[in-house]
């Protein structure tokens, strides 16, 4: 007779690195397409250049809008 299956308890990801497949933000998504590492995301004028005409619209991290000086507009709600 088998012996029967352990079942194996908890997540077996556990520890390992989270994967974005499927889940990418656009701002995660334009990173990936201009090929750059969070030490370059200052410098690019093409990376600046989208966060600007986004910044409504998309998440941008915080750090990087206060490092180019970009404003994001609080109320979006049309609601006056």
């Amino acid at each position: 007779m088998p012996e029967p299956a352990i079942r194996k308890r908890g997540n077996p990801n556990w520890g390992k690195p989270a994967s974005f497949a499927g889940h990418a933000t656009e701002f995660e998504m334009q990173i990936m397409k201009l090929h750059l590492t969070p030490e370059n995301y200052i410098r690019s004028a093409d990376l600046r250049s989208w966060c600007e005409e986004n910044k409504n619209r998309c998440y941008i991290p915080e750090w990087l809008l206060k490092a180019w000086n970009i404003t994001v507009n609080a109320d979006l709600s049309g609601a006056a």
